[in-house]
Order: structure tokens, then sequence, then C-alpha cells
């Protein structure tokens, strides 16, 4: 099966020209990795493509290749001037989480999918899905073998950025043997394995130490402490000079905690709106708790949204991961 959904998404890119691709709002190391290694291959076999995502590049992976020609819908970009027919969407859990890129298709456009989050409902037309991949990234080395791509460092580095910051440096349950095979290849072909690591997994902005800082202040625990969860809203940003990309990891902090099996980031963006990030020690799936609340994700990381105020937001999400322990 794996086989023929490899061979059907080669079809669609070779047998297409004049692609738009896309990755989730508020991207990470692996939607814009994926996003960069897409357009690569394509620009490997002659094709036209653009770029897209509804949020800016993070900085910390501005070095990536072409990552500077991804457009944004924050500025000049919000109003497309044509739309496409040929999409390919990479590490989208669903369709909402394309966000307002989608005023860029065309009506009559077909949608190939590329993703590993398990919540994924197959919305394209073609659909690469591996749910059991660490990473977009790791379906993006393997479809770059289907397609007789050969590596080079400039797509190397991309994949091994997206495999390195979805696996946590190599340390999650998601770092099979097949990760380590890929990683080694990628090694070979020119990638600066300690090099990416120090600046994707250890540098710490000072608006970043900051805004960690205020979180860890608040961090509270279930009376049977094992679930921990930590709020910051957008005045703490504003005063510490961090931005959305340096709230990445700090949902680790309670989780990493022993005893601990879920921990909890609450992101409060104006009276009511609360963006949730949920990590699991293991127990407990996370990602039908994402679920529940209109959101998705992985079983040990997942994500959703609540329009309510911070305070009933924390309260409906910790009671209904304080069921799950309970009823394990």
């Amino acid at each position: 099966m794996w086989a023929k959904d490899l061979k059907e998404a080669a079809a669609f890119i070779r047998e297409r020209d004049d692609f738009l691709i896309v990755s989730h709002v508020q991207p990470d190391g692996d939607a814009i990795s994926s996003t960069v290694a897409t357009g690569w291959l394509l620009e490997k076999l002659g094709k036209k493509f653009t770029m897209l995502n509804e949020g800016p590049v993070p900085s910390r992976l501005q070095f990536l290749w072409k990552s500077s020609d991804i457009l944004t819908l924050d500025g000049s970009e919000s109003t497309p001037n044509r739309q496409y027919r040929n999409v390919i969407c990479v590490d989208c859990a669903d369709y909402a989480r394309v966000g307002k890129t989608n005023q860029w298709f065309a009506p009559d456009a077909e949608l190939l999918n590329i993703d590993h989050h398990p919540t994924n409902n197959g919305f394209g037309i073609v659909n690469l899905m591996k749910f059991h991949a660490s990473a977009t990234a790791e379906i993006l080395f393997e479809l770059l073998d289907e397609l007789n791509l050969k590596l080079d460092s400039d797509v190397a580095t991309a994949i091994y950025t997206g495999l390195l910051t979805d696996t946590g440096g190599f340390r999650y349950s998601n770092t099979s043997p097949l990760v380590m095979a890929m990683a080694s290849r990628l090694l070979e072909a020119g990638v600066n394995g300690p090099e990416l690591a120090e600046l994707l997994l250890e540098r710490m902005t000072m608006g970043q130490l900051l805004v960690v800082q205020r979180g860890l202040s608040r961090l509270s625990f279930s009376p049977d402490q094992r679930i921990g969860w930590l709020w910051v809203n957008s005045e703490d940003l504003n005063e510490t000079g961090a931005t959305n990309e340096d709230l990445e990891g700090l949902v680790n902090y309670p989780r990493n905690i022993e005893g601990v099996e879920v921990g909890i980031l609450f992101k409060q963006n104006g009276e009511e709106s609360v963006k949730v990030s949920l990590r699991s020690a293991g127990r407990v799936n996370v990602a039908a708790v994402a679920q529940h609340f209109g959101g998705g994700g992985h079983v040990r990381a997942a994500g959703c949204r609540l329009t309510d105020p911070l305070s009933e937001a924390i309260d409906q999400v910790v009671g209904y991961v304080q069921k799950a322990l309970d009823e394990e």
C-alpha cells in the first residue's frame, strides 16, 4: 500500500506543473523543512512553484534553502493576485490547518496531502500519509527516492532539520531505526549535525529566557501531580520581547517533571481565544484530547484552540485530561 501511495504522489508531481506549496499556520521546523524540501524537488524536476504560509518563517529556520522565498500572508501577499489548481499541502493535520492560504486555491484545485499526523482524514485527491513516520520530512525523504533524486546538502539539511525538531533531537519515541538510517545518509550528504543541534535545540534568545521564567512562575499541578500546566499571554511576549516561536518547547517543562503524565501550555490571545499545546509521557493519548476540543496531532504531542476565557479553558482541558487519566 505504501509503495502504491508513493507512486501516486510521484505521478501527481510528474504529470502537473505550476504548484502552490503550503503548510500549517504558525509553522515549526518540520513545516518549513517540508515546504522547502518540496520546493527543492520540484525545482530539480523543472517545475514551477510558489511557497506560501499564513505566518512568517521562524528566524531560527531562515538559514534553510530558499526559505526567504516563502510568501507570507501577514504582509502585501494577503490578497492573492492569482489562484492555483495544483496544491501540495505538507505537515497539515487537517485541511483547516492551511489557514488563509486556501484563498490562493482555485475553486477546482486538486490537492496532494503529505502528512504524518494520525488525525489527518485524507483531504487530498492524492494522500501520502504515514502515521508512524517521525516527521513529514521523513516522508519526503522517501518521495525523493521514489523520484530518483539525488540528495545534495541543501535538501539534506532541510530534511535533517525536520527529523531533528520533530524527534526532539532523536530522543522521542518516534526515533525509529529508519529515522537513524536516514539521518546517516543525510550526514553523508553534507549535513552539519552538531551545528544544527546547537542552533535548533540549545540556543536561546534573551526574550525566550524571560518568557520561560514567567511561564514557570505560574506552573500548577493537579492534586495527584500527574498533570502540570502553565500559561502565557500576548502581554508576556510584548514585555519580554519574545515571539511565538520562543514558546516552542515551553510545554516540555511540566511534562519532563518526574511523575507528570501530561504537560500543558495555554497561550492566551485576547479575552476569549486560547491556544493549547499538550505533551504526554505515554499513558494518555493527547491527540484524542485535542480532537475532543476540535484540534489534533499525535499520541504524545497535540494541540487545539478554545474560544473561552483562560480560566475556563484551563478548567475544561485539565478536567478532561484528568478524566482520561482516571479511566486508564
